[in-house]
């Protein structure tokens, strides 16, 4: 069942400016310019931020994080988990993330935190989700899972762009 946007509406600013920030600050990010058109929409069960056609971030309660897209077009410094490759087509498949696939994580992520997953090898990001143990826990732990995946390269809002 394909993704659509309902309910878009620009934000003001104040707000626009505040969620950037946010991005910004959570990953490291470069994020657009404050005077960014943003919008906010509903697409299926989740509310995302638009910057034009392109699904910028997902919003889940207070927190934000950027789409896969977004961090391939604007690569993130902080909260990344990098699994083994291994781990690749499982996560590639949105399956949630074991922590005996995981070689490192941010030392940063406290559980709660939404994070990014990349592969080992080439640090490309496969999947955004929330991290359900801190980082060194994480990175160390040989049995659990680790993060629950809430978005990842080929789902709904990944083919986003192309339905729209």
């Amino acid at each position: 069942m394909a993704l659509r946007i309902r309910r878009r509406t620009r934000l003001r600013r104040k707000e626009a400016s505040a969620w950037l920030a946010r991005l910004a600050a959570d990953f490291g990010m470069d994020v657009p310019p404050d005077d960014a058109a943003l919008d906010e929409a509903e697409a299926g069960e989740m509310r995302l931020l638009l910057l034009g056609e392109d699904a910028l971030a997902l919003l889940d309660g207070d927190a934000v994080a950027p789409t896969v897209r977004a961090l391939l077009a604007r690569p993130a410094k902080r909260r990344a988990v990098t699994v083994d490759m291994g781990a690749v087509p499982f996560v590639y498949n949105g399956a949630d993330v074991m922590a005996p696939g995981i070689v490192e994580a941010d030392p940063g992520i406290a559980a709660g935190d939404l994070v990014w997953v990349r592969d080992e090898t080439h640090g490309r990001p496969l999947a955004v989700g929330r991290a359900l143990m801190d980082g060194p826990t994480m990175a160390r732990e040989e049995r659990g899972k680790a993060i629950e995946t809430l978005h990842h390269v080929g789902d709904d809002l990944w083919r986003l762009p192309e339905e729209a």
